[in-house]
């Protein structure tokens, strides 16, 4: 089983800075992708930003120049920076990743979700 802790939410005013950490735990041998993604209210989740086990990154139109996704594959941990915040970033922000799942009938692939950390930006 796999655990999925995200920290560093909060309420920050536009412009300002956050930082989101998530924390990986469990039976983990390694990990491929890993990712933020995000939910805001009335609205579809969407992919934020997302890092490859060999550092590749791909970002939302909305977060380009302004978040960035970082990995420490040795702490199993994903970092979203997130800059010059505007309101229409709030939303619940869910850290995800992506495991290598072996079995006897060949490999596979299995997603792990957060709980989810609300991200308010508001004057």
């Amino acid at each position: 089983q796999v655990q999925l802790v995200e920290s560093g939410g909060g309420l920050v005013q536009p412009g300002g800075s956050l930082r989101l950490s998530c924390a990986a735990s469990g039976s983990i041998f390694s990990i491929n992708g890993m990712g933020w993604y995000r939910q805001a209210p009335g609205k579809q989740r969407e992919l934020v930003a997302a890092i490859s086990s060999d550092g590749m990154t791909k970002y939302a139109d909305t977060v380009k120049g302004r978040f960035t996704i970082s990995r420490d594959n040795a702490k199993n941990t994903v970092a979203l920076q997130m800059n010059s915040l505007k309101p229409e970033d709030t939303a619940v922000y869910y850290c995800h990743v992506d495991l290598p799942l072996i079995l006897a009938s060949g490999h596979y692939r299995k997603d792990y979700w957060g709980q989810g950390t609300q991200v308010t930006v508001s004057s």
